[in-house]
């Protein structure tokens, strides 16, 4: 299951926004001292393509797409030094292959700001100091066994690849850059996967705003914005308190209050969504009067790659995928019959890239 962590200095409102996704109603208080447990819950993908076939359907039994969301503690200064949670807060965040990065915009007296005052960007450049500082610890430690090895001369070929890769990072983060902005190879993040590089992680930078901070431009962001922009991070606004509350509320209720607030997409559904694409996934649906079901497959995968998700035996013994996108399936009368005689309905070999929105039927031996 893969599983977005929710990350963020104390007081960020990282609870909050995870009541937000998940409606799981976790307390919202600060974390105790000592190791504490991370609030998780797994969460569908909200789907209108999804709902339709549903309605067109009507199976005996529906499965939407899920993501597992994952509430830390907050990390403290200096965590990497073991400060506040330390090196138990850094292992969660390692478990995570996503992060969502919760900065605090809201300003309220009776909750102070740790670093007391608002300052976007500042707070982003100390939690990125502790991730990048929490990559250096793992790469010094592997470069000096590997140096080992090359002074009793038992290191390999492979080995001293990595060893000049390692190198190589080290200086990156020593120039306080992020991994994920190196520009790995694909061979290369293969060499490094035992690692579980934080500052690897895909971010979303997820800005905490209350419902008096509507305007789209808000000086306490300008520098962060800017920063963003520079570093390809993408950013995605939440007004936690306020629509941690409008979850609890009745759909008419919450479309009235989200209307008052200028609020066009509720933050749950807007942050799922940034979430499922931060992991790199996409849905593709089998259908029918039995189940109608949305797989979450990686961008890019194949055929057979859609075949195992299904099931181990359908890409052993796969033969042909039966494929029609969402879109010409509804633009044909939800009819198959109709999406064949149109010629949108295709037999693909296993090399097949599948789409967002695909419906797939396999055909295998058995």
């Amino acid at each position: 299951m893969l599983k977005c962590g929710i990350i963020g200095l104390p007081l960020s409102g990282k609870t909050t926004v995870f009541n937000v996704i998940t409606r799981a109603g976790a307390e919202v208080k600060p974390y105790a001292g000592g190791r504490t447990e991370p609030n998780r819950a797994l969460v569908n993908v909200p789907d209108v393509r999804f709902d339709k076939l549903v309605e067109i359907f009507k199976p005996k039994s529906e499965k939407p797409a899920d993501v597992e969301f994952v509430d830390l503690a907050g990390l403290s200064k200096d965590a990497g030094k073991g400060a506040g949670l330390g090196n138990s807060f850094l292992s969660f965040v390692s478990e995570s292959d996503a992060l969502l990065h919760v900065i605090r915009v809201f300003n309220n007296p009776s909750v102070p700001h740790p670093e007391n005052n608002i300052d976007p960007l500042r707070d982003w450049n100390i939690v990125e100091a502790e991730l990048i500082y929490s990559d250096l610890g793992k790469i010094g430690n592997r470069i000096t066994r590997l140096e080992e090895k090359v002074t009793k001369k038992k290191i390999t070929p492979d080995e001293k690849n990595e060893l000049e890769l390692l190198k190589n990072l080290q200086d990156f983060l020593l120039n306080e850059r992020p991994l994920r902005e190196y520009g790995l190879t694909e061979e290369q993040k293969r060499m490094l996967s035992g690692f579980a590089f934080l500052t690897l992680k895909p971010e979303l930078i997820v800005l905490n705003l209350d419902e008096t901070q509507t305007a789209e431009d808000i000086p306490e962001l300008k520098n962060l914005n800017q920063e963003m922009a520079k570093r390809n991070l993408k950013t995605a606004r939440v007004y936690g308190s306020i629509e941690m509350e409008l979850e609890q509320l009745e759909p008419d209720e919450r479309a009235e209050f989200m209307k008052d607030l200028s609020i066009s997409e509720p933050g749950r559904d807007r942050l799922i969504h940034e979430a499922y694409k931060l992991l790199g996934l996409i849905s593709f649906f089998t259908s029918g009067s039995d189940e109608v079901r949305a797989w979450t497959l990686h961008d890019g995968a194949n055929a057979v790659e859609a075949a195992g998700a299904i099931h181990s035996d359908l890409a052993r013994g796969f033969i042909r995928a039966q494929v029609v996108s969402y879109d010409d399936f509804i633009a044909n009368n939800a009819s198959i019959s109709a999406c064949r005689d149109k010629g949108v309905l295709r037999l693909e070999g296993k090399e097949y890239t599948v789409k967002d929105g695909d419906m797939i039927e396999i055909r295998f031996n058995v």
